[in-house]
């Protein structure tokens, strides 16, 4: 190990030496189930009313060169990396996708585009696939931690788009085969190329929040490829000279980056699965929202007011935000309403179309709390959701922990319906079926192939 650089060559000798045979087995499983339900949310991105998808891909089908990777929704393939920004834009465009409470980050969105574009193009397995998408996962996770996920949403930094680019160039190194040497160049090519400006919240088309994950996914595959081509790059990107830790946060710690790499995995066991397709810190709420409608059998009509009581340090994502999956003042009206909440519903102003929704929307508040939820944040993403109703009462519910959490997991009826529920907009029964096999059996897949296949084809619902 260089003493020019411990971190750095530490991090890169274990992503030279990784193999799906250093993922423990209950890491693989879990796996398994996220990658099921990123693919089905990936999938129902190529929606004609998801406008992001409409513009990168038709960006990428003008530019881009040739290759054997799937462009999602499109019958085509393309060179590696113009597919991983593609399929990276679509993999976060409908904000349904598996994520890290406590780190702040959608690394299933950035890495299963990035997995499934090298493996196609290197003819890897299934089982490859995955343990990639398992490697960047992690390593995202560590570098958020590293980098203090708090303080970069404080700076008006995205962690996903950041840290996101440094696992998506892990698991394209070890997909491409890169040695050690080449790894810590590869690291140093991302870090050259980290961004992430949390400013794409005043896009309300909404196609800047996932452009992040597409540019992400692209960094790394593009850092990986280079690398393995001979392209130098800085070799102590976490250790010396200008270190990527600092320049995001003044509270970089870079201990996460190393405790007990190998062995713990809470990149990948602490990722939750969204039961609500909206950001993810408005989860809590909505569970809370739910309870009380069904706890006191509440039509919407019963509703005068809706305030929603959240952190001061994260609020200022869901308070009123132009982005209608990053609003309070939108999502939980929506759900009250009209009795559930669709990803379409991201796309197309259910104010403009529902005059209930308009009507809740109209009277809702964030209140901005710097005690206890504030405290909280953002282990917690604590919401208290206050009704006041038409009758005068007054009624309150807090939740902590959301359904889809590790700690409170979805059932397979329920990941089931959610993968048929998000599919169905976009496929037939036939082809929902086909997919969701094809995204179930994937660990034992010689390659990929019988997924991208399903995955190029043009939605048909």
């Amino acid at each position: 190990m260089s003493d020019r650089a411990p971190i750095t060559q530490a991090l890169a000798a274990f992503i030279a030496a990784y193999g799906p045979d250093r993922l423990p087995e209950p890491v693989m499983s879990y796996m398994r189930t996220l990658v099921q339900d990123g693919i089905g949310v990936l999938y129902a991105a190529t929606h004609a009313s998801v406008t992001a998808q409409t513009g990168i891909c038709d960006f990428v089908e003008e530019i881009a060169g040739p290759g054997k990777a799937t462009l999602i929704g499109r019958g085509r393939t393309v060179d590696p990396v113009s597919a991983a920004l593609a399929n990276g834009t679509l993999g976060y465009a409908a904000d349904y996708e598996p994520h890290h409470p406590e780190a702040i980050l959608h690394p299933i969105a950035v890495m299963i585009p990035t997995a499934l574009a090298l493996c196609e193009t290197q003819g890897r397995s299934g089982g490859d696939a995955l343990a990639a998408i398992a490697l960047g996962c992690e390593i995202t996770y560590r570098i958020s931690m590293a980098m203090n996920p708090r303080a970069l949403y404080a700076r008006g930094f995205h962690p996903s788009a950041i840290a996101g680019s440094f696992g998506a160039t892990a698991a394209s190194a070890y997909l491409l085969g890169l040695d050690t040497e080449q790894t810590v160049r590869a690291l140093g090519l991302a870090g050259l190329q980290t961004s992430g400006l949390l400013a794409w919240q005043d896009d309300p088309r909404e196609d800047a929040r996932p452009f992040q994950m597409g540019l992400a996914a692209r960094n790394g595959v593009m850092a990986a490829m280079l690398a393995k081509r001979g392209f130098g790059g800085p070799d102590r990107i976490f250790d010396g000279g200008h270190v990527v830790l600092d320049a995001y946060t003044a509270v970089a710690d870079p201990a996460p980056l190393t405790d007990q790499l190998g062995t713990v995995w809470d990149g990948v066991m602490e990722l939750a699965i969204k039961p609500y397709a909206s950001v993810s810190f408005l989860h809590p709420a909505l569970d809370a929202l739910v309870g009380l409608l069904d706890e006191h059998a509440l039509t919407s009509q019963q509703i005068d007011k809706i305030a929603l009581r959240f952190a001061e340090a994260g609020a200022h994502c869901v308070d009123d935000n132009p982005l209608k999956g990053h609003s309070a003042q939108y999502i939980l009206p929506v759900r009250a309403a009209m009795g559930r909440l669709s990803y379409l519903d991201l796309f197309i102003d259910r104010r403009e179309t529902e005059p209930e929704v308009a009507r809740l929307a109209a009277s809702a508040e964030v209140i901005r709390d710097t005690g206890a939820f504030n405290d909280a944040f953002p282990e917690f993403y604590m919401g208290e959701v206050i009704l006041t109703l038409t009758d005068g009462r007054r009624l309150s519910a807090t939740s902590k922990v959301a359904r889809g959490y590790p700690e409170q997991p979805l059932s397979q009826d329920e990941l089931d319906r959610k993968f048929a529920e998000v599919t169905g907009t976009v496929c037939s029964r036939d082809r929902q079926n086909a997919l969701y096999k094809a995204a179930r059996d994937l660990h034992v897949a010689p390659d990929v192939l019988a997924l991208t296949r399903l995955l190029a084809l043009a939605p048909d619902a």
